[in-house]
């Protein structure tokens, strides 16, 4: 699509096999799309889940980065263009049930957590995979070209005193690696203001592999329970 704030945005939709545009379904939006569907099989891991009776049918949309860094690192711009431009012209197209669940990996993580906290009341869940909620005296990313606006944003997170969002929020991170602390730390902050959020450590490093084996059972027990709000 054409025209947003942060330019044209590439998206892949897709419904399960024998569903029409017009059946109401649960939204499932990706942040990096096409690497959560090539190399952690998103799509074929919801068909198995679905077909065991674990998760409804669910719609996927794969959202492509584009400019990953300008757009994911708490740039209010891409909430913006995702909550106002990108979801819209979904709904346009497609019947949904219910408010969509948001995912991401890293910075992916960081630039859902703030489309919602943004635009609160948008999205029912957020699945927050090893976000890269970067803090100063607790991370060495100085150097990071997005590093200010990062911080600035998960300090406002940090700081609120109530919630913000009654979305289910679900974090997971990989014992081995960096992302650790600050993901400790942002889930202990979330719980503290009210938030309805759960925070699990788990085998494994920031990539692709572990985030993909946190699939089951923690993303599919979010969708499962995504439609009870």
């Amino acid at each position: 699509m054409t025209d947003t704030p942060v330019g044209d945005v590439e998206t892949v939709v897709v419904s399960p096999v024998g569903t029409r545009r017009s059946d109401p379904l649960p939204l499932l939006v990706a942040h990096d799309g096409p690497a959560y569907s090539r190399r952690a099989h998103l799509p074929s891991r919801l068909r198995a889940a679905t077909a065991e009776g674990r998760v409804p049918p669910t719609r996927v949309v794969l959202l492509e980065p584009g400019p990953r860094n300008e757009r994911y690192a708490a740039n209010p711009l891409w909430a913006e263009a995702l909550t106002a431009h990108v979801l819209p012209t979904v709904r346009t197209a497609y019947a949904i049930d219910g408010r969509p669940t948001l995912m991401g990996a890293s910075l992916g993580a960081l630039a859902s957590l703030q489309a919602e906290w943004c635009h609160p009341g948008t999205f029912g869940a957020l699945f927050l995979q090893s976000g890269s909620f970067f803090r100063k005296r607790v991370d060495d990313e100085e150097d990071f070209e997005f590093w200010d606006r990062v911080t600035a944003f998960v300090t406002r997170v940090r700081r609120a005193r109530r919630p913000h969002t009654d979305a289910r929020i679900v974090l997971t991170c990989g014992a081995d690696e960096g992302n650790l602390a600050n993901n400790r730390q942002m889930a202990q902050s979330l719980a503290a203001s009210g938030h309805d959020v759960s925070f699990t450590e788990l085998p494994g490093r920031h990539d692709w592999r572990s985030w993909e084996a946190a699939f089951d059972p923690y993303l599919l027990d979010l969708l499962a329970r995504a439609g009870t709000r």
